[in-house]
């Protein structure tokens, strides 16, 4: 591989659009290709952001010698297929969150991807935050002793009207993939692979998640309190309780700017990160450097966390009754 890590974008969405833009000042990334389902898009995008080549279908993307790596920003319901494919042509691969519809294409991604030797990693950028991968440090070495309770939300405020994406469940829509990843997410990290999940949920006419409530359990005696909504906009914050102390992030937890280590006894310390926190560069650059030490997986976002958050996902799906188009066919076959 050249010095440079060379990636290609794979639709030209919104976070597409914010992951070209965080990249243009990362030493060692180029965008040398873009590719969406028609020429229009991609043209266009490649224009806005100075990308030599632009293709209006996905193969000549996964086709492209000079592309390295290729990041995948479709809507979730596509990410099976458009990951896959990307593998089957030899690319290494960052994938957008929700990973996939459910665990069942997870897996399916996870296998392929091992059993060729190649890179992929979910696009859980909150994983790699310099403030987040602190404060999961400070709770491994005891800051606050043993956790009890997370607590987590991500609330959208809409109203989203029953075309929108968001109410499609041909698309995965609901709020549990788009926004309830992230609080599910946060309390996997610190706290791994609940024991026992429960959940409840205000289910649209057209069948997905608008509102979402979940409590997870572990056996140790920790719980977590989480949500997401697609009807409020909820304080977006987060904390941690152990038996010795608590850390509070403010709103905007998954991309914190500080958070506040409250601790038995002693002042409050506040951690502060100036090193781009609202950037997306820190996953790409998690990417870029396991490829250029030839890993196939990241420690920051291990494969296996990634399948162990589909498993919740999809357990919390079950709970509240949310079932998608695809599943329903893949069932059948």
């Amino acid at each position: 591989m050249n010095e440079a890590v060379r990636w290609g974008i794979l639709a030209t969405g919104g976070i597409a659009e914010r992951f070209a833009t965080d990249l243009t000042d990362l030493d060692g990334a180029e965008v040398v290709a873009v590719a969406s389902r028609s020429e229009a898009p991609a043209r266009g995008f490649a224009e806005r952001f100075g990308i030599p080549r632009a293709y209006g279908e996905w193969d000549g993307l996964f086709a492209d010698p000079d592309v390295d790596v290729v990041y995948v920003a479709t809507p979730h319901h596509a990410h099976r297929e458009a990951a896959g494919r990307a593998l089957e042509a030899g690319k290494a691969v960052l994938c957008e969150k929700a990973f996939t519809l459910n665990v069942r294409e997870a897996q399916e991604l996870v296998g392929l991807a091992r059993e060729r030797g190649l890179f992929l990693m979910e696009a859980m950028w909150m994983y790699c935050n310099p403030l987040i991968r602190r404060l999961a440090e400070l709770v491994r070495d005891g800051a606050i002793g043993d956790i009890r309770t997370v607590q987590a939300d991500f609330g959208l405020a809409g109203p989203f009207p029953p075309d929108h994406r968001l109410r499609d469940p041909a698309v995965g829509g609901g709020a549990l993939l788009d926004v309830g990843v992230y609080p599910v997410s946060f309390a996997h990290l610190l706290l791994g692979e609940p024991d026992s999940v429960q959940a409840h949920a205000r289910i649209s006419p057209e069948g997905v998640d608008l509102n979402t409530g979940m409590l997870l359990g572990w056996d140790s005696g920790a719980s977590a309190l989480l949500s997401c909504s697609l009807e409020a906009d909820t304080p977006l914050t987060a904390s941690v309780t152990g038996t010795k102390g608590r850390i509070d992030v403010p709103r905007g937890f998954f991309f914190p700017e500080r958070f506040t280590l409250v601790r038995d006894g002693a002042e409050p310390e506040e951690f502060v990160n100036t090193d781009h926190p609202h950037s997306m560069r820190h996953e790409a650059a998690e990417v870029m450097r396991c490829l250029r030490a030839g890993e196939t997986e990241s420690p920051l976002v291990p494969l296996d966390g990634t399948l162990a958050v589909m498993r919740t996902l999809d357990a919390v799906r079950d709970r509240v009754g949310v079932r998608y188009p695809q599943e329903a066919v893949a069932a059948r076959v």
